[in-house]
């Protein structure tokens, strides 16, 4: 019963791959299933939509072990909130979210993004605007585009270096890196199974020489790379639980593993990464900052909220296009153009939630991480991260829960 209920949510998530390009984030399962579904005609979004509802109903009459259960129902509601919308069905933007992320979110605060361009001034002097003070400062930092492959694989096989001793990768893991252009983020790791990645590298990614270490720490070590063959060793091949054997967007997994992959620089490096970028770098004739590249992304990650403002005020408070890119330019200190290609990503029918994740999910882990018991080294409460099945609510939960240290490990071994 329990391996025909992890088919079933296998079956309905490749089902909508089928229809909706990206849907599907990583697969790396039984061929076999997927030839079957390849094999089926078009599926009809709403049927998705109702075997994925009567599937989360029937789960608590299986003999999955509950935090398992518990993991399978949000991926479903998030599944089913998809199919529904991709029916025509009209769901509010704050109920998207909430079905797709397991969170509830709202807008930032102007005050807050108002002292943080202040400290920006302060990082940055000079005589012309903040905006162009900033733009200088980026220029400064900028990566040749010639040099920018190059510089990414130096850094990686640094921290590849750092992660292995620390979270055990197997032998045979690698990451291979491509450059593209035109795309809407800046990077994409696709995992391939068999502890295997490939990262697309957006060229526009080079314009701060501080991309290329969290770049590296969010698609790679050990973001999303490292906790994918740490899923696909623990998880998939020592527990069977097959279900981890896919990735979703648009469902609660993304939010906490982009939340994950968006403190690897932290747990990894700690403070100092900028100087250490620059000072790898250097040897390699590309140069910065260092120190105050690492100041200034510190600053800009707290404006990171007004992002999230962005979708909210497009899609559930009425504000137009064009008002929104104003909004963006305006805090997040953004030219004209970077401000459109944002809103343009926001407006695609599958990919306007997706800010959600970086937004929320780097706070909610950012918290998470920070309520460690104090004599806790940092690695060792993100390897948790990396290992389990978290889901946003639990990480709330145990936010919540006085004296509690971290979360309880599923090991449901005797249950699976």
């Amino acid at each position: 019963m329990d391996d025909e209920v992890v088919c079933e949510y296998l079956r309905l998530a490749l089902r909508m791959g089928k229809l909706v390009e990206g849907f599907v984030d990583c697969w790396f399962g039984d061929p076999t299933l997927a030839r079957e579904v390849d094999a089926e005609p078009p599926p009809l979004p709403l049927d998705i939509a109702a075997r994925a509802a009567g599937l989360r109903s029937a789960l608590g009459d299986t003999g999955i072990a509950r935090p398992r259960q518990r993991f399978l129902a949000a991926q479903l509601t998030g599944l089913e909130c998809s199919a529904r919308r991709l029916a025509g069905i009209r769901v509010p933007f704050q109920d998207e979210v909430h079905a797709y992320f397991d969170v509830d979110i709202g807008l930032g605060d102007p005050d807050r993004y108002a002292q943080v361009h202040a400290a920006i001034s302060e990082l940055l002097p000079g005589s012309g605007s903040r905006r162009a003070r900033v733009e200088a400062f980026y220029e400064r930092n900028l990566i040749p585009p010639d040099r920018f492959q190059r510089a990414i694989q130096v850094v990686s096989d640094e921290l590849r270096v750092k992660v292995r001793p620390v979270l055990g990768l197997p032998d045979r893991e690698r990451v291979e890196y491509e450059i593209v252009r035109d795309e809407p983020w800046n990077a994409f790791n696709r995992y391939l199974g068999d502890f295997r990645s490939a990262v697309a590298l957006n060229v526009r990614a080079g314009r701060t020489i501080a991309a290329v270490p969290l770049i590296v720490t969010h698609e790679s070590y050990p973001g999303h790379h490292t906790e994918r063959c740490r899923k696909e060793a623990g998880l998939v091949n020592g527990r069977g639980h097959t279900e981890h054997a896919i990735a979703l967007v648009n469902t609660p997994q993304c939010l906490v593993a982009e939340g994950t992959a968006e403190h690897g620089a932290t747990a990894l490096l700690g403070d100092g990464w900028g100087g250490w970028t620059a000072e790898l770098l250097a040897e390699h004739d590309v140069y910065s900052d260092g120190e105050l590249v690492e100041r200034m992304v510190n600053l800009v990650r707290q404006l990171m909220p007004a992002r999230q403002d962005a979708a909210i005020l497009l899609h559930d408070r009425g504000a137009d296009a064009d008002e929104v890119v104003r909004y963006l330019e305006r805090w997040l200190l953004l030219p004209a153009d970077r401000a459109e290609h944002m809103v343009r990503f926001l407006l695609d029918p599958v990919w306007r939630a997706y800010s959600v994740t970086y937004v929320e999910g780097a706070r909610l882990v950012g918290e998470w991480l920070a309520a460690r018991p104090p004599e806790q080294p940092i690695i060792d409460r993100y390897r948790v991260l990396l290992d389990e099945p978290l889901l946003p609510s639990m990480l709330e939960e145990e936010l919540r829960r006085p004296g509690s240290a971290q979360p309880s490990r599923s090991d449901d071994r005797s249950k699976a």
